[in-house]
């Protein structure tokens, strides 16, 4: 893994960066109140075949904080920082890979202005449409972060509010803890994330309702959900096979929002569907 910085439509933009001078290209792109190391795994796994690019969106782990929240933290923004990030490697053919927020990142990208440059999109439980239960229960715990004494009581939260996300062991869960803290003025600590991110859903409300977005899709779209998932209902990701792109849809069992995608048979999804599209 190599760490790397970009400035991207302005603000600085932390990448890692896995199986540098592999000629495919995937961007995986973590969820809402996450960083690019969720993907680590995923990363790894893929390396020996794939170029693997994991952003930090802006506003989140080690990329630079917006000073215009209300502004920049939007899926328009988000895109045009994909959209330099792409230019600025040289990227032109690529796959993309989205938990939640990140998915939804590449589902307007991929529809618009990367459209033709995304050759294939995976869709970890993100459709074009959210269940409203669930954005209430994001913003509840994602717009008033925790803090806390000790990182062993940050990574005892995480194990607690990310439960959903299946089986984690004891060294992933800590690996979680540690690529999500930062120590505030007094000492405690709290996840890497600015809280002013959830002002997109006061200030961009219609965000993502992308079903527009959707039906214009002209790519192999796999979407992977949760099992008792809360964010992509069973109705919304049926509806998901049946218009647009017509995606292949996989039940992950055991998991809610959203499938970690640590474990080798989250891993054998991915990889068999992006070896069809090489």
């Amino acid at each position: 893994m190599r760490s790397h910085y970009l400035r991207c439509a302005g603000r600085e933009l932390h990448f890692t960066e896995w199986g540098a001078g592999q000629t495919e290209v995937l961007i995986a792109w973590h969820g809402l109140a996450r960083t690019g190391r969720d993907m680590d795994d995923i990363a790894a796994h893929l390396a020996d075949r794939y170029r693997v690019i994991c952003p930090d969106a802006v506003g989140r782990g080690l990329s630079e904080w917006s000073p215009v929240p209300e502004v920049e933290y939007c899926l328009d923004f988000y895109v045009k920082q994909a959209v330099d990030l792409l230019d600025q490697l040289g990227l032109q053919q690529l796959h993309w890979l989205g938990t939640s927020m990140g998915g939804a990142i590449g589902l307007r990208a991929a529809a618009g202005v990367l459209q033709g440059r995304v050759r294939s999109l995976v869709l970890n439980d993100i459709g074009p449409e959210l269940a409203a239960p669930a954005v209430a229960r994001i913003r509840a715990y994602a717009g008033q972060p925790a803090a806390f004494r000790t990182v062993g009581e940050l990574e005892a939260y995480l194990r607690q509010i990310y439960r959903p996300y299946g089986e984690l062991t004891d060294a992933q869960w800590r690996r979680m803890a540690e690529t999500s803290v930062r120590r505030l003025p007094d000492g405690r600590v709290t996840p890497h994330y600015d809280p002013a991110m959830v002002l997109q859903f006061e200030h961009h409300p219609v965000d993502y309702t992308q079903w527009a977005a959707w039906d214009q899709l002209r790519l192999p779209v796999l979407c992977l959900r949760g099992e008792s998932s809360d964010l992509l209902t069973p109705e919304i990701a049926r509806a998901m096979t049946q218009r647009g792109p017509r995606a292949e849809l996989a039940t992950i069992t055991g998991c809610g929002h959203a499938p970690a995608l640590n474990v080798p048979a989250q891993w054998a999804l991915v990889e068999d569907f992006l070896s069809r599209q090489r």
